[in-house]
């Protein structure tokens, strides 16, 4: 498990390819209208048209804080206004920036949930990021049973059933890390790939024969950022070169952000 640091005094650390950010924002912090407007003001008209289309209030909100912690993280190691970013998506819908966008081979992967949004930024990696909110309601080894391959479905239900519900978020948010780095989303079954967390050093993941990718090229993390949040990081790698990974908290304009306007 990796403890986040405290938000990192500016200016925003230097980020090579040896290395992951992760930005982890609480959107709840976020109440005044001087800030949320300033969120407002930095959205394209599209992505404002999508972030009023949620029903609830809390939604919007929660839309709002993680586009603008998107275009301020970006902005940290590429000399782009947060305004000027511009994303086009892949066949599955998953967002990258376009050729161009910057001098810098930048790939992010986003995630959010009730209270906490995660951004992860490197160099020439693909990436992906996974947070939940392991207080919500609602069946795990059930699930497990529908969409997990045997192996881990073995590993679960040998578990004691007070350790079951945590084991089974560290599978849930490891196989959305993957399958968000491969940028496939449920494309691709999450039955065909089993993530290892006992009886080897580190994290491990076996792959179905149907599924071609090589697991040294991956490096995957486990952190708990708070008492009711997991959070998985699946990154590919050249293998046994493992990456840095540097975890800080950040208020989009306000606490750890270039952006952070003058106190009046």
């Amino acid at each position: 498990m990796i403890d986040p640091e405290p938000a990192p005094v500016l200016p925003a650390p230097l980020l090579d390819d040896t290395q992951v950010h992760i930005w982890l924002t609480d959107p709840g912090r976020v109440t005044d209208s001087a800030t949320l407007e300033a969120y407002d003001a930095i959205m394209t008209s599209e992505e404002r048209e999508k972030q009023r289309r949620f029903r609830f209030e809390r939604d919007r909100h929660d839309c709002l804080v993680t586009r603008a912690l998107v275009r301020t993280t970006l902005s940290r190691y590429a000399a782009v206004p947060p305004t000027a970013w511009r994303f086009v998506h892949n066949r599955y819908g998953r967002p990258h920036l376009p050729p161009g966008q910057c001098d810098r081979d930048l790939r992010f992967n986003v995630s959010h949930t009730r209270g906490l949004i995660a951004c992860a930024v490197t160099l020439g990696h693909e990436i992906g990021v996974d947070v939940e909110f392991m207080s919500r309601p609602g069946k795990t080894v059930e699930v497990a049973d529908r969409y997990f391959s045997a192996s881990e479905i073995g590993s679960l239900r040998a578990l004691p059933a007070e350790r079951r519900r945590e084991r089974f978020f560290e599978y849930w948010t490891l196989k959305e890390s993957y399958i968000k780095a491969r940028g496939m989303g449920l494309a691709l079954p999450l039955a065909q790939f089993s993530l290892v967390l006992d009886g080897t050093p580190g994290i491990g993941i076996v792959f179905d024969t149907r599924l071609a990718d090589d697991a040294r090229h991956w490096q995957f993390e486990l952190m708990r950022p708070t008492p009711e949040h997991m959070l998985a990081l699946g990154v590919q790698r050249n293998p046994g070169a493992d990456l840095d990974i540097r975890v800080m908290r950040t208020v989009p304009l306000l606490e750890g952000s270039p952006d952070a306007p003058s106190a009046p």
